[in-house]
């Protein structure tokens, strides 16, 4: 237990639970009924904190939450969303744990070593994420998904996040930040009809602020890293 405690920092620690305490308190509030919704949020910010220092454990709970979120997904008919997580990001959560465990920084376990990433390593991910966004525009135009054009966006950006969490670079964090943005627009709309959401639309926002923290996290760690 002492070591998982220091295992954080006091700004991390209070990171974590301010996000456990605002998604709590607006779950009381707003959406008492929809447990499911409660557990994934947690579970997510949870999995941001974990990646945010590098541990590959991070992804074990990130696949979990891909599960429970492609779910809650289903409920409002956001195909992009449960289709991404279900069959794009939990996957690619896969791979990042095997890449992780495969590449630990000096031997510890708790911690990957960063990448960095060639000029071609970009243009071939900007291919890839082209690719996969027009993919899957037809098949979420032709599944009725609700506000298609920001539902098509989450896919571009939740695909190349998770490409980037694969490869182990710093920016993937950056990348999941542009998505929870993308994502908070989808949750709003839909908390217009169904205010139950407004618990979704937190816990994105707590993502947001995590993985802001995540991107300079793993700047930092990159920067140890080189210099040790």
């Amino acid at each position: 237990m002492r070591k998982l405690i220091q295992y954080f920092s006091v700004g991390e620690w209070l990171l974590w639970s301010g996000s456990c305490l605002a998604i709590l308190v607006c779950f009381f509030l707003f959406d008492s009924s929809d447990t499911l919704t409660l557990i994934a949020s947690l579970v997510g910010v949870s999995s941001l904190i974990l990646c945010a220092k590098g541990n590959p454990a991070g992804q074990v709970l990130m696949i979990l939450f891909s599960l429970l979120y492609g779910y809650i997904s289903l409920t409002f008919a956001y195909y992009g969303e449960m289709i991404t997580y279900l069959g794009m990001t939990a996957p690619m959560a896969l791979f990042s744990l095997i890449s992780w465990l495969r590449h630990p920084y000096k031997g510890q376990k708790s911690q990957v070593q960063v990448a960095t990433m060639r000029p071609r390593d970009w243009l071939l991910a900007l291919m890839l994420t082209l690719a996969v966004t027009v993919a899957f525009y037809f098949p979420l135009r032709a599944l009725g998904t609700a506000n298609l054009l920001p539902g098509t966006l989450s896919v571009a950006t939740s695909f190349l996040a998770a490409y980037l969490t694969w490869r182990r670079s710093p920016y993937f964090a950056l990348i999941y930040a542009a998505n929870d943005v993308v994502l908070l627009v989808l949750w709003v709309l839909a908390s217009f009809s169904d205010r139950s959401y407004i618990s979704v639309v937190v816990c994105f926002s707590a993502f947001l602020v995590n993985d802001l923290y995540g991107f300079i996290s793993w700047r930092h760690m990159q920067k140890r890293q080189r210099e040790g």
